[in-house]
């Protein structure tokens, strides 16, 4: 018997819960509607005077339904709060129109995470925010633009103190390490190079803070600067505690420079120092870049013209009659080919390698500028580079026929359109020259800038950004 009344208590507690959802969900029916409304209009941040009247009665409602208190006075509530978010929906809408630049300068801010990394400053804002709203739901149109503008500029400044922290904060923690550990001392020159372009990181943050890529690259040079410097105070204390002598110190470092030259085959002579050497490695390890870049193209182009010339001899072989005519017609490609291979390497040996880098692409010939320059954002060709581009006219007429694109290149500072723009006029100066002052006919000539989307090399360093500098001019024989 007691465990059957058990059993009873437990259905009643069951039946009366689903009972209780049950009546909660029919009386909250419209109050709900309108809380989600409410809130798909953000109206706690848009129209938060009406969306807390909404809100406390509707907690109430529920805490009214709980205590079992009678259905008028639940109902009572809840039609309180079904008008107050109805209105605070209708406020948000006019709020999103009239505080629509406040708004956009919030989700900047957001975007750049200044709730996590600008504390007080976003706190702030946000409170400057939630005044401008109650101000506009109460019709004060004049106090609610002050505090609009007010809260503007505080989300301004968290948002730069939020891209400051993630960009900047690596870099002054590790010179705080540094100065703790008294490396300005030991390496003040490399430390100082560190500080330096920290603070350069800072000003073009200051400048223009969504264009991050010039300030993250020097953020990362400055890391790199102060761990070289933390590292060399470290060797040069070192040093000093082992009391080595200036020539075993120099000896040292010249031993590295000799298993490098050794591996290239080179006999590392520093009777002059270490720069003679280091120039000929450098341009040993360009040329074998380069020609490692170009035997991949000629194996590509070289399997490709297998394919396709055993597929031609086979279909050839398949054939009845003309078959005599489709092999000499294979001949002569072949021996046009032939032809511009020896033109090819006959404008190879027309320039220095510091002058022109020439490749071929398909049956392109690429023509690569290096020693072509600009003023830092101009397109004017200076009259010293004439003998260049002479040169450069000499090879395009190897091919007489050929058409010549002049294709320009920067590297990734700066923004994307002025970019693009320099590329553009940068490339088509080189090609009215071809044209105007090289006799080269204008139809022959095209010119397109592709800006910094065609990198060719490591952005983030000095060198690679100085390669990605280009003017490259591309010869397109045209085969019979």
């Amino acid at each position: 018997m007691k465990g059957w009344l058990t059993l009873l208590g437990a259905f009643a507690l069951t039946h009366g819960a689903i009972a209780q959802e049950n009546l909660r969900s029919t009386l909250f029916e419209a109050a709900d509607e309108a809380l989600a409304a409410a809130q798909a209009a953000n109206a706690a941040l848009l129209a938060p005077r009406a969306f807390e009247r909404g809100a406390i009665a509707y907690v109430d409602a529920e805490n009214d339904l709980e205590r079992g208190r009678t259905l008028e006075r639940i109902q009572g509530r809840l039609s309180v709060a079904v008008t107050a978010f109805n209105e605070a929906t209708e406020a948000a809408e006019i709020a999103r129109v009239t505080l629509a630049p406040l708004i956009k300068t919030r989700d900047d801010a957001l975007n750049a995470m200044a709730d996590n990394f600008s504390g007080s400053l976003w706190d702030d804002a946000e409170a400057a925010f939630d005044t401008a709203s109650r101000r506009l739901e109460a019709a004060d149109l004049i106090g609610a633009r002050n505090r609009a503008e007010a809260a503007e500029a505080l989300y301004r400044d968290a948002e730069l103190t939020a891209i400051k922290a993630q960009y900047l904060s690596q870099t002054r923690a590790l010179l705080a390490q540094a100065r703790q550990a008294r490396v300005p001392r030991d390496a003040p020159l490399t430390f100082g190079r560190a500080e330096a372009l920290l603070a350069q990181a800072e000003q073009e943050l200051n400048e223009n803070r969504y264009d991050t890529d010039l300030p993250r690259s020097l953020t990362q040079q400055a890391n790199y600067e102060a761990r070289h410097a933390i590292y060399l105070a470290g060797r040069i204390r070192a040093i000093r505690e082992a009391g080595g002598s200036e020539e075993n110190i120099i000896l040292t470092y010249e031993q590295p420079i000799r298993e490098i030259a050794a591996a290239a085959d080179l006999v590392a002579q520093l009777d002059e120092g270490t720069d003679p050497v280091a120039r000929e490695l450098v341009a040993y390890i360009e040329d074998m870049r380069q020609r490692e870049l170009q035997l991949q193209v000629d194996l590509e182009e070289s399997r490709t013209r297998i394919v396709n010339l055993e597929e031609e001899i086979r279909e050839l072989d398949e054939q009845l009659g003309g078959v005599s005519r489709e092999r000499m017609a294979l001949v002569q490609r072949l021996q046009a080919e032939e032809r511009m291979r020896e033109q090819f390497s006959r404008i190879e040996t027309m320039f220095a390698r510091d002058a022109v880098r020439v490749s071929r692409e398909d049956n392109s010939i690429i023509l690569r500028l290096v020693g072509l320059t600009f003023g830092s954002g101009e397109s004017a060709i200076d009259p010293a580079h004439g003998a260049l581009l002479q040169q450069v006219g000499d090879a395009v007429e190897v091919f007489p026929r050929s058409l010549v694109v002049v294709e320009g290149h920067t590297d990734s500072y700066g923004g994307d359109v002025s970019n693009m723009a320099l590329s553009r006029s940068r490339a088509e100066a080189v090609g009215e020259y071809l044209s105007a002052e090289l006799g080269v006919p204008s139809f022959r000539v095209s010119a397109v800038g592709y800006g910094e989307t065609r990198p060719i090399a490591n952005n983030e360093t000095a060198q690679g950004r100085a390669r990605n500098r280009r003017i490259d001019v591309r010869i397109e024989p045209q085969l019979d």
